[in-house]
């Protein structure tokens, strides 16, 4: 009897699983071009500290989209939902995809505010990368607010990142200014606001004191908070009467 060599034999073995495999798979595609979309099934992921969007709205939010329950599933255009979802300010990534059985998936990703600016006429949200988008009526969320003399040109229903290079800096520094101050605890727990002078100086007033410390721009932060520090630890214990404090300049503390 002949015997055939075992390398033969694997090769053969592997045509044949990789034969079964495209069977099987185009049993399956052709399965599929025939199942038609019956349900929405939507998620949020990161619902557990903010509820800027719910399931029903992103539902509502779907009309947009047209009749989606009936298509062949392949033919939903997944790209395009993602687009018309990603449009909505509070949301930050979406990712729509189906399966066998017929449902389109959605699964939502909401912004995460990092800080809230406060016009006269409107407020907005930015997070972390610097985008901004207008306050939202389902949903408050607790951080620090700046308001006063912004230097922002921002229309009631802005949203997106600063065109100009001087606002988008601006905003990038302000967010660093406030990680600064989240991480080192004690800052973010005894400053009760933060204002924009109409010199363009920021002026943070404390939770206790009738101090305001002019900050000026949000650059130089350790620095500044560092002479903050300064003050509480050797000028305030023996002069309690300062209403401003001025820790713009470096090596110097202004109080009057």
């Amino acid at each position: 009897m002949k015997r055939i060599p075992g390398k033969i034999l694997s090769l053969a073995t592997a045509v044949l699983t990789l034969c079964f495999f495209i069977a099987v798979f185009s049993a399956s595609k052709a399965e599929r071009h025939t199942v038609s979309c019956k349900s929405l099934a939507v998620s949020i992921l990161d619902s557990a500290d903010r509820n800027f969007i719910s399931k029903n709205d992103v539902t509502i939010f779907m009309a947009e989209y047209g009749d989606y329950l009936g298509q062949r599933i392949d033919d939903v255009n997944l790209t395009r939902i993602e687009k018309i979802l990603e449009r909505r300010s509070a949301i930050r990534n979406c990712e729509a995809y189906v399966t066998d059985d017929g449902v389109l998936h959605v699964d939502v990703t909401q912004r995460i505010p990092v800080i809230r600016f406060q016009k006269e006429d409107a407020g907005f949200y930015a997070d972390r990368s610097g985008f901004i988008f207008p306050l939202q009526n389902k949903f408050t969320s607790m951080v620090p607010i700046m308001d006063g003399n912004l230097p922002l040109e921002l229309q009631p229903d802005f949203k997106g990142i600063p065109s100009g290079e001087k606002e988008k800096m601006w905003v990038k520094q302000v967010i660093s200014m406030v990680a600064y101050m989240e991480k080192s605890k004690v800052w973010s727990a005894n400053i009760s606001q933060m204002t924009v002078s109409k010199d363009g100086n920021i002026v943070l007033i404390p939770r206790v004191g009738k101090e305001r410390f002019v900050f000026g721009s949000p650059t130089s932060v350790k620095e500044k908070f560092g002479r903050i520090a300064e003050y509480y630890e050797v000028i305030a214990p023996l002069q309690k009467n300062y209403t401003s404090v001025d820790v713009r300049y470096a090596g110097s503390i202004i109080c009057k």
